[in-house]
């Protein structure tokens, strides 16, 4: 069975305001219109989740809600998850693994560079930094999301914005 992962590192983030809490700090004006490119382009590919697990991190949130309205999902197929928030790979491993069966694409949103080194176990050609609103998206053979770390790549793409898209 084929499950589909996409790997979603937050929009990039604004400065202006250097008081703000890490968790409250929003997205620059490039990191709004960015995450809309990407969702643009992940819904050109027919990649568009049935499921969202996203940091609770400001920028991250909010990456996640703006691919939302490009791909027309409502507040349901979302899911805020503490544990992706300053997470290490056993905390996205274990996030990943309390997903339904049922879901069959699953995008989770959050940080580097923990989302770098969690992509790399699965990249044939390992990343030095997943950019700012990018994405990497992977078919796993697995039967449960539980069995995502042990599960063959069927396939990977990475995507961001600067790359360029045809």
């Amino acid at each position: 069975m084929e499950r589909q992962l996409s790997i979603v590192r937050h929009g990039k983030s604004s400065w202006d305001d250097e008081a703000l809490a890490d968790l409250d700090r929003p997205l620059a004006k490039r990191g709004i219109r960015n995450a809309g490119e990407m969702a643009l382009r992940m819904k050109e590919r027919a990649m568009v989740p049935d499921l969202i697990l996203s940091s609770p991190a400001n920028r991250a949130l909010s990456t996640a809600r703006l691919m939302m309205l490009e791909w027309e999902l409502d507040s349901v197929h979302l899911q805020v998850h503490e544990a992706l928030y300053m997470a290490r790979i056993p905390d996205i491993e274990k996030v990943i693994a309390s997903v339904s069966s049922e879901i069959r694409h699953l995008a989770i949103f959050g940080h580097n560079p923990s989302f770098t080194l969690f992509a790399n176990c699965f990249l044939p050609t390992p990343l030095d930094n997943l950019p700012t609103a990018g994405v990497v998206s992977l078919k796993l053979g697995a039967e449960s999301w539980a069995e995502v770390r042990s599960a063959p790549v069927l396939e990977s793409l990475v995507d961001y914005p600067k790359k360029k898209y045809y």
